[in-house]
């Protein structure tokens, strides 16, 4: 089971005292990194090593990766620190050109060295050093600065722990035994139809201050204007894509974008990531195969391992669009009555185990539509909080006044690719906020990507 972190939905509270912050740093830092090696623990020592696609990292890089991470930030703020090995620094390194030369991200696995073993002994090194410089905290003369830095790392090894739950699927599916996977709640509601929203001058996004962690694309809080709209109150299910599928969806050019078509045609697409057909000719029954087994197709649950070309393509065939992320964020976050911005689509209290399905839920996929009805909003949408992310319209680009806070972090992105909403079935509880901007380019589908439809009125 992943330990649950300790960390209070982004809280750093960088005005309390440094001996507070470190308290929690150093709690958190135990708790976030036996995470990490416990969605390793199921693995054989062969699995660690071996990249089954260009897009997928092996999870023995994954360990490395956010151990050097952590390294890096030794090499500024502990003088006596020694780089534990060149060797390492160029494998273990993402895309970080301050930092070097690396190896090719699509030949990670290409390499039996560093071992599994050097690795994990880098890793416990790393963590050592790591303990040395919290006790030092108080005394750093930037010791926020520190604080700030160490709460990012931190951060991203749960944006990592994440990606190790896309990479180890690819890599295993249902081969792989989790410790614990619990049964998936029922759905208590048949969801239907949609919501309207009535448009308006909004405040999008949040701004970053020091009281707590945002990533630096999430901010500056700006205003927009929405026009009026509706969304659908829970995401687009298996069975309902399935329908697409068997009305020739993936054989008639008219739904698709230019360039999705050619990736249709160039994938030889017929169906979301994961699926399979079980029989032969008309008999033939679609299936899922994922971690909690081989499933029919024809399920209430949120499809999943969906391209932003086949959510837009849906979409038109159902004759709406996708919403942009200002839609989104204003139908998940206004207060239906008051219309105030709130912290959560159900108001501002923190975020637990019963508002939605994240990782520490043990469920291992997204859930029935119509479950976890604690985290609905007023106005009646459903799951916007875990599960799935959700492709928007939107592209990733700066907002206005953006600031950098992170070197070659967020910012180096900013071109082709569409933004994500909602975080997933995969993502650390502790991660999500409701401003919370994931990004990919429209082709990319091996992650925990869904969608809801959105129409203008």
């Amino acid at each position: 089971m992943p330990a649950t972190s300790s960390i209070p939905n982004g809280a750093l509270h960088l005005d309390s005292s440094l001996e507070e912050i470190r308290a929690g740093l150093r709690e958190d830092f135990s708790t976030v990194r036996i995470a990490t090696i416990e969605l390793c623990q199921p693995l054989t020592i062969e699995d660690y090593v071996i990249q089954t696609a260009p897009f997928m990292s092996p999870p023995r890089w994954h360990l490395g990766h956010t151990s050097w991470f952590f390294e890096m930030l030794l090499t500024r703020f502990v003088p006596e620190y020694k780089i534990y090995s060149d060797a390492f620094l160029y494998y273990f390194n993402s895309y970080y050109e301050g930092f070097g030369a690396r190896i090719n991200r699509q030949k990670r696995g290409a390499v039996s060295r560093p071992t599994v073993q050097e690795t994990l002994l880098y890793r416990t090194r790393i963590d050592g050093h790591c303990k040395i410089l919290l006790e030092r905290l108080p005394s750093l003369p930037d010791a926020h600065e520190a604080a700030r830095l160490f709460r990012l790392g931190l951060e991203h090894e749960m944006q990592h722990q994440e990606l190790l739950v896309y990479d180890i699927k690819h890599l295993l599916a249902d081969e792989y035994k989790p410790f614990e996977i619990k049964e998936m709640p029922k759905a208590l509601h048949d969801v239907q139809g949609e919501v309207e929203f009535a448009g308006g001058i909004f405040e999008l996004g949040t701004n970053a201050d020091k009281h707590a962690f945002v990533w630096d694309n999430e901010a500056p809080r700006h205003k927009v204007y929405v026009n009026n709209f509706a969304l659908e109150k829970r995401m687009v299910t298996n069975a309902e894509f399935l329908e697409f599928m068997q009305d020739g969806g993936y054989t008639n050019y008219k739904w698709w974008l230019s360039a999705a078509w050619d990736w249709v045609k160039a994938e030889s697409a017929q169906a979301p990531m994961y699926w399979e057909k079980d029989g032969d000719g008309n008999a033939a029954e679609w299936h899922i195969r994922d971690y909690r087994g081989l499933r029919q197709a024809r399920n209430n649950e949120p499809v999943q391992h969906i391209s932003y070309y086949e959510a837009a393509a849906f979409a038109k065939w159902r004759g709406k669009r996708l919403p942009t992320e200002a839609e989104w964020e204003y139908a998940c976050t206004t207060n239906a009555g008051s219309g105030i911005k709130q912290a959560f689509p159900w108001g501002n209290s923190s975020l637990t185990a019963q508002h939605g399905n994240f990782l520490e839920n043990n469920l291992w996929s997204a859930s029935e539509a119509g479950a976890f009805p604690a985290g609905m909003t007023a106005s009646g949408l459903w799951q916007m909080t875990g599960d799935l992310w959700e492709w928007t319209s939107s592209d990733y680009a700066p907002y206005p006044g953006f600031t950098p806070q992170f070197d070659e972090y967020n910012d180096k992105w900013f071109i082709n690719q569409k933004v994500l909403r909602g975080g997933s079935f995969a993502m650390p509880r502790a991660s999500m906020r409701s401003t919370y901007r994931n990004f990919f380019h429209p082709n990319e589908r091996w992650m925990a990507s869904g969608f809801r439809c959105a129409r203008t009125l």
